[in-house]
């Protein structure tokens, strides 16, 4: 009996059976270290990174190129909105020689329609009809006045028309001819005046340019 064989086992031979043998494992400490330095970086690179954000925001680089670019979008209006911009342009008006109007007195008032349609022939218009107002309108105009016409005549016609009585409301219908009707309210009180009327008349005609981006930058 061999002096390595503990006592009690009578010098028996022992076999070694199974497939399982003890294997050596890595130890972990190595793995924590690695995982540890990569996380460590990361988080460096974050507050590297953030603390230029940071001083970008603070230090006038954003507020410097957010200015650079304004410029550059102001250089760009001014070639197609500038100082010099030919505003939109504007189709020919008819001349009040070639409106013929219609007055029709909605209220109470007695000789607003004649006196009316005096004024605006000296004006240039021509006068049709003249009257009370339809039954439809009478007295049911609260408002300084209405200005009837056709479809067609709401860009051109109407819109002179209107250049003579400031607050009139245009409204449309289905006539067939061109004539206007300018139906009298009860808040009438009289023509605009006649330097008042060929101002927006011009200013109707050749309208003033939008401001440009450029008076902006």
């Amino acid at each position: 009996m061999s002096m390595l064989t503990p006592p009690g086992m009578g010098g028996k031979k022992y076999r070694i059976t199974g497939d399982r043998y003890p294997r050596m494992r890595r130890p972990r400490h190595r793995r924590r270290i690695v995982l540890t330095l990569v996380a460590t970086v990361c988080v460096l690179g974050l507050t590297g990174w953030g603390s230029l954000q940071l001083i970008d925001v603070f230090g006038g680089k954003s507020s410097t190129a957010q200015a650079a670019q304004g410029k550059h979008k102001c250089r760009t209006g001014d070639t197609a909105k500038g100082p010099h911009a030919k505003p939109a342009a504007v189709g020919p008006l008819p001349k009040p020689a070639v409106l013929t109007v219609n007055v029709f007195n909605a209220t109470p008032r007695s000789g607003l329609a004649k006196s009316t349609a005096d004024e605006l022939k000296k004006r240039g218009f021509k006068i049709g009809k003249v009257g009370n107002a339809p039954a439809a309108y009478d007295k049911k105009i609260k408002g300084t006045a209405i200005l009837l016409g056709p479809k067609s005549a709401v860009d051109g016609p109407l819109k002179v028309l209107a250049t003579q009585l400031a607050g009139a409301e245009l409204k449309t219908d289905d006539r067939k001819g061109t004539e206007l009707d300018l139906l009298i309210g009860d808040g009438f009180k009289e023509l605009a005046k006649p330097q008042e009327a060929e101002k927006s008349l011009a200013l109707l005609t050749q309208p003033s340019p939008r401001p440009s981006t450029a008076d902006k930058c």
